[in-house]
Parts: C-alpha cells; sequence; structure tokens
C-alpha cells in the first residue's frame, strides 16, 4: 500500500504511479443546443428557398400588379366598381368628317422648277383626280426658282382648311401661305425638290383616313 492511499481502500482503489482520474462534465447539453440550432438553422434555410420558388412560379405576379394598379383597377370586374366597367369598353369610332370633294376644289399650277412642262403634267394628273383645275403655267417671278422644298400651297386667309387637307393627300410636304386674295382657289406652286404627285392609291388612302380618323386605342387592363 503507498503512502497516497487512505487506510482502507485497498485493491481496485489503489493509486499507484503518477496517473491520476481525471473528472469532466458531461457533453450531452452541449449537443442538444447545437442539434437545436442546426434545426432552425435548416428551418430558415428551408423557408427563404420556399418564398424564392413561389416567387419563379407567380413571374413576380405581385410586383406586376402593384405596376398595373397605377393605371387599371385591380379584382374582378364585379369588384372593382364603374371604373372598371368603363375601362373595359371599346373606343367610341370618331365620327366622320365631311370634307369638300375634289371636284369642289379650284387648283392653279404653277411651276417653280427649271423642268419644262411640269405644270401641265402634274395639272392633268389632278384633272383625272378629280380636281377642278385653273390657270397652269410658271410661277410668279417672286417664285420663280425660290421655293426649295416639295411645293407651297397657297390660298386667301378664308379658304377652308379641309380644301388644303384634302390637296395635300396628293403630295406630301407641302407647306401653307396666305395671301391677299379674296377667291376660294389655291395655287400648288411646285418647288425644287418635288419629283411626282403621290400614287392614286396612296392618296385615297390618305383621304380615307382624313374622312373617318381612326380613333385612339383604349386602354387595356
Amino acid at each position: 500500500m503507498s503512502m497516497l492511499t487512505p487506510p482502507g481502500m485497498g485493491g481496485k482503489y489503489r493509486v499507484t504511479g503518477a496517473a491520476y482520474p481525471r473528472m469532466s462534465r458531461p457533453r450531452r447539453r452541449r449537443r442538444i443546443v447545437f442539434a437545436l440550432l442546426g434545426s432552425v438553422l435548416a428551418l430558415a434555410l428551408l423557408g427563404y428557398g420556399a418564398l424564392q420558388l413561389i416567387d419563379v412560379f407567380r413571374g413576380n405576379g405581385g410586383k406586376k400588379t402593384v405596376a398595373a394598379g397605377k393605371d387599371c383597377p385591380t379584382g374582378s370586374p364585379s369588384k372593382a366598381g364603374p371604373a372598371s366597367a368603363v375601362s373595359a369598353r371599346p373606343a367610341t369610332p370618331a365620327a366622320a368628317v365631311t370634307l369638300p370633294k375634289p371636284a369642289e376644289i379650284t387648283v392653279n399650277v404653277y411651276n417653280a422648277t427649271p423642268r419644262a412642262g411640269l405644270a401641265k403634267l402634274v395639272g392633268d394628273e389632278l384633272k383625272k383626280r378629280g380636281f377642278t383645275i385653273g390657270q397652269v403655267g410658271n410661277a410668279p417671278a417672286a417664285f420663280d426658282k425660290k421655293v426649295p422644298g416639295i411645293g407651297i400651297l397657297l390660298g386667301a386667309p378664308t379658304t377652308d382648311k379641309a380644301a388644303y387637307s384634302v390637296l395635300g393627300t396628293q403630295l406630301t410636304g407641302v407647306t401653307l401661305q396666305n395671301d391677299t386674295r379674296k377667291g376660294t382657289d389655291i395655287d400648288l406652286i411646285l418647288g425644287n425638290t418635288f419629283k411626282e404627285l403621290n400614287t392614286k392609291a396612296d392618296a385615297d388612302k390618305a383621304l380615307a383616313t382624313l374622312a373617318h380618323p381612326v380613333p385612339a386605342p383604349a386602354k387595356t387592363c
């Protein structure tokens, strides 16, 4: 028996050599804490992933609803109220516009370009299209070789603007001017960049658009 062994404690309780039994705290509680933390983290990750999948399958529907709400009511028509019913109606067709017929418009055709015979050529074509042709010839000195664009429509201040529009369907890019005349006839002064009249098909289409304007498309929700 060694001197370190208490009296009466022999056998397996005898301490020999330099080795001593070491006492440590149980690790069971620490494992439980770690397990709980891991479970909470896993649940958080699963919840975040589920939200992302919902956004993907919905196509960011929530954002679209907010954006659409600026202009259009949300929800079914029965719940949205009168505003929803009004926005869903088709646009009312625009009323037809009364335009003067080409035969009611007297056109004087003047050539301000170096091309000989241009005024007669254009006058004959306008006559075929139904216009009444007045004087045909070279432009007055104030305009001769001095019209850089397509041409000029020159008339009295009281000339019906619709007459300008009807004649303007025959050639694109003309400008409007007024002088001191008293009559209702319109001078067509052909400029340096004029090449030819619009095709009859294009002119008829433009004239039909003038007579029956296309209404603006209605907003849809």
